[in-house]
């Protein structure tokens, strides 16, 4: 099978090339910039309130809404936000935006909103 067609790093001036995003010098910079500015886990949102709203939503909705869909009862892990909040406080803890989702479901729902795996 053919390799992916190497390209210019997409860190600002590296003429280095690379098969994926980042050449090997930048990839981990890149990645630190990122956690920079998004911030904790905690300074999106999902601190101590969140962590015990969204356990009492999985006992509520034990079972994973995709798998449901499919005829699979698959227990939930994960409450998803249906439409993204992207820190709209208001849109975060709005419960009718919710759903009960297991891991691989909202891996896959995520990545395809984000625009692939990886990303």
């Amino acid at each position: 099978m053919p390799s992916k067609p190497k390209r210019p790093c997409s860190y600002p001036r590296c003429p280095n090339l690379t098969t994926e995003r980042y050449c090997e010098q930048h990839k981990k910079q890149a990645a630190k910039r990122y956690d920079q500015e998004r911030g904790t886990a905690a300074q999106r949102g999902y601190g101590p309130r969140w962590r015990k709203v969204r356990m009492m939503f999985l006992r509520q909705h034990p079972l994973c809404v995709e798998c449901q869909k499919a005829g699979r009862l698959t227990p939930a892990t994960v409450v998803d936000h249906i439409i993204p909040h992207k820190g709209d406080m208001v849109l975060f803890w709005d419960e009718s935006n919710w759903q009960a989702l297991c891991k691989p479901c909202h891996d896959r729902k995520t990545a395809k909103e984000d625009g692939g795996f990886g990303r």
